[in-house]
């Protein structure tokens, strides 16, 4: 089986597994299991900021951290297609009563900063009080630019708001900026910099089996730490997921390149073929618009092959460390025999962001 559903389908590794079988535990709620608390310390340096509190999810993670920057009436400003506004089931709304103010995007995941500065509201009892700025990266693999990075924030920040980072895979990002060989660990400070908060997911790329971490603050963070118990996510012994982290921290972060260079390789393999538009990204994620509404005949075509991608809102494939040169030349052959048996008639139409 070829899983291209997601880079969340990765199992642990041999090793992997035996560094979480060797894991040192205490009860975290006590605050005593040390290799979560030396995890969230790694992690923290990486980031370039004070603290850092495990997750069970990037969800909860970007959850807490709404809930630490917004009191109730409070609103943030997000990307209308952003996971912390579309794909998280409302929670901010729901049990944070914080409002959301989503604006449009752009095919990168961009806001215009004109768009930004228009939703902050004045201070004023007839508006919700504009309190966070909310980006992500990457974008359906794209990486946001550094130059937006810093206007944007620094807008925000001039009009009194603070700033949060859905860095679900801000490692991807740091690897593509580094570049080949380059200092990875910089190149995420360089991108965290920007942000009062930011939220890193270890379950993706990583390859860990659960678990993010919202790093900001030693204020933010203990504020966080109180929303995360309300929300459930306090857990007792963590180091043996804790573990599984600061493993992949070791072993696989070096490696997110070649997830790069697979996806490139399915991007190449795909592009030109009659009936399809592939639209690639700078790290591990392509999508591919299909004409003639044959997207699902596609999928099926492929799960009978072995093959796996989603296709909720256009067709998603993403590498990661489970998928080899092999499988991607697999696939590649795989969609060309489609293509080959259904001609298609008309050119495809954008496919708008799917979720992760």
């Amino acid at each position: 089986m070829i899983d291209l559903r997601s880079d969340t389908v990765t199992r642990p590794t041999p090793a992997m597994r035996e560094a979480m079988a060797r894991a040192e535990v205490g009860d975290d709620i006590f605050g005593d299991d040390p290799t979560v608390n030396a995890l969230q310390q790694r992690m923290a340096a990486l980031a370039g900021m004070e603290a850092a509190l495990f997750m069970p999810s990037g969800t909860q993670s970007n959850f807490c951290a709404l809930l630490a920057h917004c009191q109730r009436g409070d609103e943030y400003i997000v990307g209308q297609l952003a996971h912390t506004y579309r794909y998280e089931g409302g929670g901010a709304a729901v049990l944070g009563s914080i409002q959301p103010q989503p604006l449009a995007q752009d095919a990168r995941g961009l806001m215009a900063l004109a768009d930004i500065a228009g939703a902050i509201k004045p201070d004023d009892p007839h508006f919700a009080r504009s309190r966070l700025l909310c980006l992500e990266n990457t974008w359906n693999g794209h990486v946001m630019p550094q130059r937006y990075l810093a206007e944007a924030t620094a807008l925000a920040r001039s009009r009194g708001l603070a700033c949060h980072l859905d860095g679900a895979r801000v490692f991807n990002a740091a690897v593509a900026e580094a570049g080949p060989g380059g200092d990875i660990a910089s190149a995420l400070r360089g991108i965290t910099r920007h942000f009062d908060s930011v939220s890193i997911c270890c379950s993706k790329g990583l390859g860990a089996p659960v678990g993010s971490l919202l790093c900001g603050s030693r204020e933010l963070i203990t504020r966080a730490h109180r929303i995360r118990k309300m929300a459930g996510g306090g857990l007792r012994q963590v180091g043996l997921l804790a573990a599984a982290i600061d493993h992949a921290l070791t072993h696989h972060l070096g490696r997110l390149h070649q997830d790069h260079a697979l996806a490139a390789r399915l991007a190449d393999g795909l592009r030109g073929l009659p009936g399809l538009s592939v639209k690639s990204a700078e790290t591990n994620i392509v999508f591919v618009d299909v004409a003639d509404g044959r997207g699902p005949a596609l999928l099926a075509h492929l799960a009978a092959q072995g093959i796996l991608a989603t296709g909720l809102i256009g067709l998603r494939f993403v590498t990661h460390q489970d998928v080899d040169a092999e499988g991607i030349d697999r696939t590649i052959a795989a969609v060309r025999a489609f293509v080959e048996l259904h001609p298609a008639a008309d050119a495809p139409t954008a496919a708008p962001r799917a979720p992760y």
